[in-house]
């Protein structure tokens, strides 16, 4: 899959919440970093957080503001908007760098304010 395919695949996944197609996007050792915690998932952390946020919302949509291919991956700006379970819309920007081997994710660092997401809980 070339970079730019898996980028939007890999979004498209996460909107629907199909934890097991959002994994196949990964290398089984990937990890994801976020700005506001410091800390580095693995991916089993991070598909549980997508099962969480999917319980929690009626639905989710990525609106990719921007994406670049750089060395080893690509660069990408997005605008995350979810509905949650008492129909109220919240939406969030982020900015991922990801990189990419063997055409899989096998790491993310995501830059975000988790705020916009705190009606979720």
């Amino acid at each position: 899959m070339e970079t730019f395919e898996l980028a939007r695949h890999f979004m498209t996944v996460l909107e629907e919440g199909d934890v097991d197609k959002a994994r196949a996007c990964l290398q089984p050792d990937a990890k994801i970093w976020h700005n506001f915690d410091d800390v580095e998932q693995t991916v089993d952390e991070n598909m549980a957080l997508l099962a969480w946020m999917t319980r929690k919302s009626q639905s989710r949509a990525y609106e990719i503001t921007r994406l670049e291919e750089i060395p080893g991956g690509y660069l990408q700006q997005h605008i995350l908007t979810i509905e949650n379970m008492q129909g109220e819309t919240m939406r969030m920007h982020a900015c991922v760098l990801v990189r990419v081997r063997d055409g899989l994710i096998e790491r993310i660092e995501e830059y975000l304010d988790p705020a916009a997401v705190a009606k979720l809980s």
